[in-house]
């Protein structure tokens, strides 16, 4: 159910697996190349969009497809920049993150990154459910429990493969975008009008909320992580023109796909601002309202076919959400858990506070939830996009593909757009709170949380700054020396060696027989870790604890066949207090260690197997990588 990755690359079950390095037509590589920016694109298109799309056109008219129209560039823009990191250095925004910053760093930003993907949920969650009551007439909190059901139809099409997934989810797209195509048919709207709403105007605080909930729905995080995954899906090949010929086809394939999202958003705010906004209904602010007021377009299918693009639209995206929440489990912690129990997981974080709301507070707050959650979205922009800046703009990871000046300016430019707007919404709608009398507790700690996430942000930012002037600034503390003194390298007689049962022990016993050769002894150790041996220790005669001594003992008996001394012993419960006991109760002379040891959540998160065991004992550590 649970286990660590042994090959570090994004979506390793798909990773690579569509071939374009085959020769063909233009046409034939553009079509092998496009499907991962339609995936993303349907991120941008979600219930969410929905709620604030329709907030939006109902109150103030479009006067914000503006909005829309810059937070597309924007997205156009950076999911380029995420292609471009996964296409040059086959790595996900999660692992880029890993390998540079420190863990008290990278812990905080995989908690917002999973707490982005679970607002995201929420979103597509409310909107199925919501979308299932409009043509059924099923209470929306049933319909929010029977959201979890989708979690078979991931499965099912994980198991046909990455282009049938494609082809799945553009097929809703094509049902969304072909339901909107209708209304829009229907509703006539003025075309001097829709033109009058592309010109910059804010109308009062009400609209910033809207609008920073638009570029939330729009530019959204977990996209990020995702697109630099899935692009690693395509085998490309390592030369610089290959690269560069997936750099153009991609950018190619985002455009494309993303001005379609663009162009149902727009269609969701001009649908709402002409049959509700022009005709005084300003308070419009529910899908459910909207389903219900559609019928004046002068058809009963008008309302119909909005449900369909609805649920439509929120499963499509849930398959989405899904992969994201993969990618950056796996990018971050180097963990891997069966999808069904990933899509669980991510699915009740969303129907739990769901369920609360309606249960608490009505059916009618359902789509303020949906409205704060893509706003919720927008607060963790940053903390996504500076990391990628970054990274893409790092000649020494880079090469020739670094981003050029003009374009590092345009990031830089949307990236402090979307954090000073989001500074600015979190200082209107914290104020009242802060002003009220009372609670001061909540206050204190709100404060807090917002200074850490200012000192976060600006980390992020200078990392790679401080790192830089830390390593000009190294001083020379000694001179070096003329010629090496006298010296006899050591010879070890009893070496220990720490096996984890992976692939990876013949590696580490082959480094062991390098270092004493035949006239040394060998110690092999593993520590036992099932619920029974946790319990009981040497006591325990559990199946696990039979099978590891067996293996052990296997182990010992080959390297016997090989000429070479060998012995086994059995550790429990604590892998580094274990290994380091049995180390100096047999008076080894020599540990060799892998660098991630045994699997388990801990030290996946702290990485400490390694240096705890190393600390504890006075003799050389060999650790090998794996």
């Amino acid at each position: 159910m649970m286990n660590k990755l042994q090959k570090d690359v994004s979506l390793s079950e798909v990773h690579g697996s569509i071939d374009t390095t085959r020769k063909g037509s233009w046409w034939r590589q553009l079509f092998v190349f496009f499907g991962p920016a339609y995936l993303v694109s349907v991120g941008y298109m979600d219930p969410g969009n929905w709620a604030t799309d329709l907030a939006g056109g109902s109150r103030f008219g479009y006067s914000l497809l503006w909005v829309l129209l810059m937070s597309n560039g924007m997205a156009i823009l950076l999911q380029n920049l995420s292609a471009r990191l996964g296409i040059v250095r086959g790595r996900d925004l999660a692992q880029a993150n890993r390998e540079v910053y420190p863990a008290y760093i990278n812990i905080p930003l995989y908690v917002l990154a999973e707490i982005a993907i679970a607002a995201c949920d929420l979103a597509e969650v409310l909107g199925m459910a919501i979308g299932i009551q409009l043509l059924t007439g099923l209470p929306l909190v049933y319909g929010v429990c029977f959201t979890a059901l989708d979690t078979f139809l991931l499965l099912f099409l994980q198991r046909l493969g990455m282009r049938r997934m494609e082809a799945f989810i553009i097929g809703l797209i094509a049902v969304v975008g072909g339901s909107f195509l209708f209304e829009i048919i229907l509703a006539r709207p003025s075309i001097r009008d829709v033109a009058s709403g592309l010109v910059p105007v804010l109308k009062g605080k009400g609209a910033l909320y809207i609008a920073i909930g638009i570029i939330g729905a729009t530019v959204m995080p977990h996209n990020l992580y995702l697109h630099s995954a899935l692009v690693q899906t395509r085998k490309i090949g390592s030369l610089p023109g290959q690269i560069r010929r997936a750099l153009k086809i991609n950018f190619l394939d985002s455009a494309v796909a993303l001005n379609l999202a663009f162009l149902v958003n727009a269609a969701i705010l001009i649908l709402a601002a002409t049959v509700f906004y022009n005709t005084g209904r300003t308070n419009v602010a529910s899908i459910k309202e909207a389903y219900q007021l559609l019928p004046m377009l002068g058809t009963d299918l008008a309302p119909k076919l909005f449900a369909v693009a609805l649920i439509a639209s929120g499963q499509s995206s849930t398959l989405t959400g899904t992969l994201a929440g993969q990618i950056v489990m796996e990018g971050y912690l180097q963990l891997r858990i069966n999808p069904w129990v990933r899509r669980l997981l991510t699915r009740l974080l969303a129907i739990v506070p769901a369920v609360a709301v309606i249960l608490l507070a009505g059916e009618s707050e359902a789509d303020n939830l949906l409205v704060l959650s893509q706003v919720l979205l927008s607060v963790q922009l940053g903390f996504a996009i500076i990391p990628l800046i970054h990274f893409v703009s790092d000649k020494s990871t880079m090469g020739a593909f670094t981003i050029r000046p003009h374009i590092r300016v345009l990031s830089w430019a949307c990236a402090g757009v979307l954090v000073w707007l989001n500074m600015k919404l979190v200082i209107e709608e914290a104020a009242p709170f802060m002003a009220a009398p009372g609670g001061l507790p909540w206050k204190i700690a709100a404060g807090l949380l917002g200074l850490a996430g200012l000192a976060l942000l600006g980390y992020i930012s200078l990392h790679p700054f401080i790192e830089r002037r830390i390593r000009r600034s190294v001083p020379q503390l000694h001179p070096q020396p003329d010629n090496l003194q006298d010296w006899t390298p050591p010879s070890f007689r009893h070496i220990a060696v720490a096996l984890d049962f992976s692939e990876h022990d013949e590696k580490l016993l082959a480094y062991a027989a390098g270092q004493g050769g035949k006239e040394a002894r060998y110690l092999l150790i593993h520590v036992v870790e099932s619920a029974s041996a946790r319990m009981l220790g040497k006591e325990s005669d559990d199946y696990e604890t039979r099978k590891d001594q067996e293996r052990l003992d296997n182990y010992s008996k080959m390297l016997r066949e090989k000429g070479l001394e060998s012995s086994s012993v059995l550790g429990f419960r604590n892998r580094s207090r274990e290994i380091a006991r049995i180390v100096k109760e047999y008076r080894a002379d020599m540990l060799v260690i892998g660098s991630h040891g045994h699997t388990g959540l801990k030290d996946l998160i702290y990485g400490q197997t390694v240096n705890a065991v190393r600390h504890e004992l006075k003799i050389p550590v060999l650790v090998v990588s794996l």
